[in-house]
């Protein structure tokens, strides 16, 4: 085998981790040297990815697109399978009680605010200003803001078979977009609760702190002294359970192409697109599993350590948020720009003043958690929630980190009738215009939900 320069497959991926370790030390230090920029508590991996970005186009960087994309999908599943692997305490079980159906309450009507909010401004330039407009692309705010750029891919390519010139792209652009809003938007609304005294930043200075031992591990765990490292064994089960994921995922898909080939094409993208979810959930099956064969007396000790599992997460989420940002592509905007910053600047409103009074009921006891890491996700990805809240909760104290996977769970199952909306709005102006009404009543009704369920938690 040429394991010279020559052999890109051998050096690609070095030379890639190379631009994301250059860009993240570099942002450390501008952090740390430079108050200003400390004081803006601008995350350091959001930092880097906008000096990655800018490095790309002024060609100091050749950055990897597909590399760049690979890293950010598996970061997120690796991280939260890092994440739900951690053995809780008992307080993180009791607060966290009853969350999960209130989170997807939230998302799901986040993104039906987004929808109607992005079909009143299509509707309406393609009744005046611009009469070619493709009306039902306000429905891809949602896609982008609220499920990523997999699903705005997804259906920004239906719409542009279905007559939507330029839709992919625009799709993609308008994710983009979001996850350029969750992290900027977001930082400025952590300033701003920071100088309000609402919400404490640990980040914003640089101080030391003393922890006793316990912090880094419990006294059942496996000893530091077995012939394997403490580390590998996080991630074997790490590594365990994501091909785990990827083989219920295979199995799942296959299943249902061979059922139904219509059913497959929806469902399926739905279905990789989050596999984050089921890699957590089967996290949570082995974290279950394990504490009852330590209860049966199986195997003696605690094999998970949750200090370790929390750096890991860290640093996956470090790494794909820096992909994330730096695989950004603006040639996407294309010809819609008057759509395009409407539909941002009206989604990142709308979905802020939405989840300041749906995350005050449902989350009493951790408002700002809630709120930050919620808007992080439902601008951009879960990823740049997470980001988000390790300014305000470095140590993942709170519930909120795991209220994004849970809430997530349950939005798919509250977010089924989403799908049959964005099929229906491109078939004629008068089913755009239904859509639009249908959206607006499925918001109430969740809405309805959340203060029920919130009046019963008290």
């Amino acid at each position: 085998m040429d394991y010279s320069a020559s052999n890109n497959m051998v050096w690609n991926v070095v030379i890639q981790f190379g631009y994301i370790a250059a860009v993240i030390l570099i942002a450390n230090f501008v952090r740390r040297r430079f108050s200003f920029v400390r004081k803006t508590m601008m995350p350091v991996a959001v930092l880097a990815g906008f000096l990655l970005l800018i490095a790309k186009y002024i060609g100091i960087a050749k950055i990897d697109q597909s590399f760049m994309e690979i890293l950010t999908y598996h970061g997120i599943a690796l991280g939260f399978i890092a994440m739900s692997l951690r053995v809780p305490d008992k307080a993180m079980k009791e607060t966290q009680k009853g969350t999960g159906f209130k989170s997807g309450a939230v998302i799901v009507s986040t993104y039906m605010v987004q929808g109607v909010a992005g079909l009143i401004i299509t509707i309406l330039l393609g009744y005046t200003v611009m009469p070619k407009m493709f009306k039902a692309a306000g429905l891809l705010l949602p896609m982008g803001f609220g499920q990523g750029p997999g699903q705005a891919n997804n259906i920004g390519a239906s719409y542009q078979s279905l007559g939507f010139e330029g839709g992919h792209s625009f799709g993609l652009a308008i994710a983009a977009m979001g996850y350029v809003i969750a992290c900027v938007v977001g930082v400025i609304m952590l300033n701003i609760l920071r100088k309000k005294g609402k919400a404490g930043v640990a980040s914003s200075t640089e101080v030391d702190e003393e922890y006793s031992a316990d912090y880094f591990y419990s006294k059942d765990e496996i000893s530091v002294s077995e012939s394997v490292d403490k580390l590998s064994v996080q991630l074997a089960m790490m590594v365990l359970v994501y091909v785990v994921t990827y083989l219920v995922s295979h199995g799942i898909t296959s299943g249902l192409s061979a059922i139904s080939e219509g059913l497959a094409s929806t469902v399926n993208t739905l279905i990789w697109g989050f596999n984050f979810i089921i890699g957590s959930a089967l996290a949570i099956l082995l974290r279950v599993i394990l504490e009852k064969l330590r209860g049966g007396g199986v195997i003696k000790r605690q094999y998970q350590n949750n200090y370790l599992l929390n750096r890991l997460s860290g640093a996956f989420f470090d790494i794909m948020i820096v992909a994330g940002i730096a695989g950004i592509n603006i040639e996407d905007i294309r010809g819609l720009v008057v759509p395009f910053v409407l539909l941002s600047v009206v989604g990142a409103i709308v979905t802020w003043i939405h989840l300041t009074r749906v995350c005050k009921k449902v989350y009493k006891d951790y408002y700002y958690e809630g709120l930050i890491s919620m808007f992080g996700m439902l601008t951009g990805t879960i990823s740049s929630g997470v980001i988000l809240l390790r300014e305000i909760d470095p140590g993942m104290k709170t519930p909120a980190a795991n209220n994004l996977i849970t809430g997530s769970s349950f939005g798919i199952l509250l977010g089924a009738p989403v799908l049959v909306l964005v099929g229906l709005a491109p078939k004629s102006d008068v089913m755009c215009l239904v859509t639009l009404a249908l959206a607006a009543i499925y918001l109430v009704v969740l809405l309805f939900l959340i203060n029920k369920v919130g009046k019963r938690a008290k």
